[in-house]
């Protein structure tokens, strides 16, 4: 599986990727981007990206834009928003823009197990 991480903490994007492999999901390959233009630019040139992970706040395009952006290009690839942002309006809202579901922060493997087992075993 080739999955695409976008959030402007390089730290974070080792946290998810850590917490991926304890959850028991096979990547062949993670691709990082810190911000949503770069996320764009990546899928851009990669069109095996099986899964997006993505940040809400971030800085040059934030993770609404980018989802948007994504679905804008008709790319379907599933796109779970893994944020500290947990308010309604903001969740639907990204739903309403073709965000497949969300992760709330802080997440355990068990959290990315259940989250992601629908689209990847």
């Amino acid at each position: 599986m080739r999955i695409l991480i976008v959030d402007d903490s390089s730290v974070m994007r080792k946290i998810v990727t850590r917490g991926l492999r304890q959850a028991g999901f096979k990547m062949d390959e993670v691709v990082e981007a810190g911000n949503g233009q770069e996320g764009l630019d990546a899928l851009a040139a990669d069109s095996n990206v099986q899964l997006i992970l993505s940040d809400w706040n971030m800085p040059v395009m934030d993770g609404l834009n980018f989802v948007k952006g994504v679905r804008s290009s008709g790319n379907n690839t599933p796109i779970i928003m893994v944020t500290t942002e947990g308010g309604e309006s903001k969740l639907q809202a990204a739903m309403g823009a073709g965000a497949n579901g969300h992760i709330k922060k802080p997440f355990t493997p068990d959290t990315l197990r259940e989250t992601l087992g629908q689209y990847f075993k």
